[in-house]
């Protein structure tokens, strides 16, 4: 791959070339992880190229490097980004968190009031749906569309998800739940907006606070953990440094010390 450029782009029809490579990489991949996905035909690839429901990275010598696609669960109330492969030769470099991006904005665009989902085996899928806002979650709060469950026949592990109810299996479930991102991004601009309020009274107190001489009385404030988490931290670590070794240099007197230092 040296000295090539790859490209994520939305799949077009002009792609379709691409689909037999697709889903024998998918099914190769599967087979080597010892864990299944939901089989797809070419055909099947291609139908999602052509609705425009697809993210493919390409070289701009025109190699296959990776590919997702975008499937609708329970009325389009949940949407799952599947598929997601990436070609050996290119692995390691990036490409599937690129293409994930990519393909969670598509999802976004054309799926706005959606909850997306994914259930993955992969703890670099994981991490990367962790960075795009998915959380963890149970089976329960995924979709209940019976053809979504279908397409895990094919896996190797069906019979383990068939025992347990479809309650649980070895995949991981992230859920994205729009709705709950925007009460969060709601709760925080209120959050900012009471504290850029506290400081304006704070500033209309201090110039309150003039003496009629011309000089200003600064009034003792307590040191502040609230949002200076690096502060927090740092406190954390110094106590637990000094609760374990007050034992070794003289007890309580030890770490009266310290803390006396450390203020």
């Amino acid at each position: 791959m040296e000295n090539q450029h790859i490209i994520v782009r939305v799949a077009t029809p002009d792609d379709i070339h691409y689909s037999k490579t697709i889903t024998d990489e998918m099914e190769s991949s599967a087979k080597a992880r010892g864990t299944g996905i939901a089989k797809r035909s070419p055909a099947y690839v291609e139908l999602k190229m052509q609705e425009g429901k697809a993210v493919i990275a390409v070289t701009d010598k025109g190699e296959w490097v990776g590919f997702c696609y975008i499937e609708a669960w329970g009325h389009e109330k949940f949407v799952a980004n599947s598929g997601l492969i990436v070609n050996p030769a290119f692995r390691g470099h990036g490409v599937a968190k690129s293409i994930k991006k990519k393909i969670f904005e598509l999802s976004r665009q054309k799926y706005p009031d959606s909850k997306i989902f994914g259930l993955t085996t992969g703890l670099a899928v994981m991490k990367i749906n962790s960075e795009l806002g998915y959380e963890p979650v149970t089976y329960s709060e995924l979709t209940d569309d019976e053809e979504f469950w279908k397409g895990c026949r094919s896996c190797v592990n069906f019979d383990i998800l068939t025992a347990k109810n479809r309650k649980n299996c070895l995949c991981t479930a992230m859920l994205y739940d729009p709705a709950e991102k925007l009460k969060e991004a709601e709760e925080k601009a209120m959050a900012a907006k009471a504290e850029a309020a506290a400081a304006e009274a704070e500033m209309e107190k201090m110039k309150m606070s003039v003496a009629a001489n011309g000089r200003i009385h600064h009034e003792r404030r307590r040191r502040r953990f609230k949002g200076n988490i690096k502060l927090y931290e740092r406190w954390l670590r110094f106590k637990r440094f000094v609760l374990l070794n007050s034992k070794k240099e003289g007890g309580a007197a030890g770490a009266k010390k310290k803390f006396l230092f450390f203020f």
